[in-house]
C-alpha cells in the first residue's frame, strides 16, 4: 500500500472504492507480481489490502462487479508498454550487430528455440525436483537431452553457413515474453536461470492473466448483449401489442361501445341489487327490532300495573286494618269511660249505639276501600 494511504483511510475505504486496485483484488497486479525483479515496479499508485480482496472474494460469490474489465484494461496498458520495450531492444540489436543474410539468420533463429526450449524444460526439472517428483523430473530431463542433441545439430549447420570470425562473435536476441537479453552460445545453467526465474515466468503469469480476462470479459459482455436484445425484443413486441389493441379499437368503435356499455350496465344492475339486498335486509332488522321493542314495552308495561295493583291492595290493606284496630280501641276506651259514670241501662244503650255505628263504620270502610280499587283498576 502506498504511503499516502494510512490505517484510518484503509478502515474507512471498501473494495469497491476507485483508490482500491482493482487488479489487486483480482490477484494480477503487475507491482506485485514482479516485486523483486530487475524490473521491479515499485508500490502501486492505489490501495493494495489483502483483507479487502478477502471482502471482494465473498461478496463476488453474490454479485457481480464487473472488475474484471479494469484489470483487463490495467494488464493491457502495462503489456503494451513491455512490447514496445522488446521492438526497441530489437531495433537496437539490428543496429550494432552485424547485418547477415536470411538464411543464416533462419538458421541463428532455430539455435535460439532450442535454447529457449532447452532452458524452459531444465526450470520445470528444478520445479519437480523441489516437490519431490523424482520420475516426472527424470522423464523431463530425457526430453531435455533431446533438445540438447537437436541444438548441437543446429549450431553447426549454423557454423557450417558463417565463416568461423563471425561465428565467434556472440549474437544477442531479445526475449519476446520478457524483453530480455539472450545469448546464442549461452550455456544450460545462464538458460535455465532466465526461464526458470522469477521476472520472466512473472511475464508469463501477467500474460495468461491478460487472456483469460479478456475471455471472462467477452463471455460477459455476449451475455449482457443477449440480456439486452431480449429486453428489447420484449419491449417492441409489447408495443405492437399495443398497436394491434389500438387499431382493433379503432376499426370497430360500435363494438367497443357496446361492450363499454355491457359493462356499464351491468356494473349498474348488480350495484342495483346489492342496494336492493341491503335495503331489505336493513327494512327485516328494523321489523324485527320494533317487535321486539314492542313486546318488551308491553311486558313491562303489564308488569309494571301488576306491580302497582299490588302495591295499592297492600297499602289499602294495611289503612284498613290500622283504621279497624284503631276504632276498636276508641270503643273500648269510651265503654270504660261511660261504666263507670252512667247506670247500667245507658251503658246498654250506649254499647248498642257504639256497635251500630261500628258497624256502620266497618261497611263504610269496605265500600270505601272497593272503591278506591275499582278506581285504581
Amino acid at each position: 500500500m502506498p504511503s499516502e494511504y494510512g490505517d484510518t483511510t484503509r478502515q474507512r475505504i471498501k473494495f469497491s472504492d476507485d483508490r482500491v486496485c482493482k487488479s489487486h483484488l483480482l490477484n494480477c497486479c503487475p507491482h506485485d507480481v514482479l516485486s523483486g525483479t530487475r524490473m521491479d515496479l515499485g508500490e502501486c499508485l492505489k490501495v493494495h489490502d489483502l483483507a479487502l480482496r478477502a471482502d471482494y472474494e465473498i461478496a463476488s460469490k453474490e454479485q457481480d462487479f464487473f472488475f474484471e474489465l479494469d484489470a483487463m484494461d490495467h494488464l493491457q496498458s502495462f503489456i503494451a508498454d513491455c512490447d514496445r520495450r522488446t521492438e526497441v531492444a530489437k531495433k537496437r540489436l539490428a543496429e550494432t550487430q552485424e547485418e547477415i543474410s536470411a538464411e543464416v539468420a533462419a538458421k541463428a533463429e532455430r539455435v535460439h528455440e532450442l535454447n529457449e526450449e532447452i532452458g524452459k524444460l531444465l526450470a520445470k526439472v528444478e520445479q519437480l525436483g523441489a516437490e519431490g517428483n523424482v520420475e516426472e523430473s527424470q522423464k523431463v530431463m530425457d526430453e531435455v537431452e533431446k533438445a540438447r542433441a537437436k541444438k548441437r545439430e543446429a549450431e553447426e549447420v549454423y557454423r557450417n553457413s558463417m565463416p568461423a570470425s563471425s561465428f565467434q562473435q556472440q549474437k544477442l536476441r531479445v526475449c519476446e515474453v520478457c524483453s530480455a537479453y539472450l545469448g546464442l552460445h549461452d550455456n544450460d545453467r545462464r538458460l535455465a536461470d532466465h526461464f526458470g526465474g522469477k521476472l520472466h515466468l512473472g511475464f508469463i503469469e501477467i500474460r495468461e492473466k491478460l487472456e483469460e480476462l479478456k475471455r471472462v470479459v467477452a463471455e460477459k459482455q455476449e451475455k449482457r448483449n443477449q440480456e439486452r436484445l431480449k429486453r428489447r425484443e420484449e419491449r417492441e413486441r409489447e408495443e405492437r401489442e399495443k398497436l394491434r389493441r389500438s387499431r382493433s379499437h379503432s376499426k370497430n368503435p360500435k363494438r367497443s361501445r357496446s361492450r363499454e356499455h355491457r359493462r356499464h350496465r351491468s356494473r349498474s344492475m348488480s350495484r342495483e341489487r346489492k342496494r336492493r339486498t341491503r335495503s331489505k335486509s336493513r327494512e327485516k332488522r328494523h321489523r324485527h327490532r320494533s317487535r321486539s321493542s314492542s313486546r318488551s314495552r308491553s311486558r313491562s308495561h303489564q308488569r309494571s300495573r301488576h306491580s302497582s295493583r299490588d302495591r295499592s291492595r297492600e297499602r289499602s290493606k294495611r289503612r284498613s286494618s290500622k283504621e279497624r284496630f284503631r276504632d276498636q280501641d276508641l270503643a273500648s276506651r269510651d265503654r270504660d269511660r261511660s261504666s263507670r259514670d252512667r247506670s247500667p241501662r245507658d251503658r246498654d244503650r250506649k254499647d248498642k249505639k257504639r256497635s251500630y255505628e261500628s258497624a256502620n263504620g266497618r261497611s263504610e270502610d269496605r265500600r270505601s276501600s272497593e272503591e278506591r280499587e275499582a278506581g285504581e283498576i
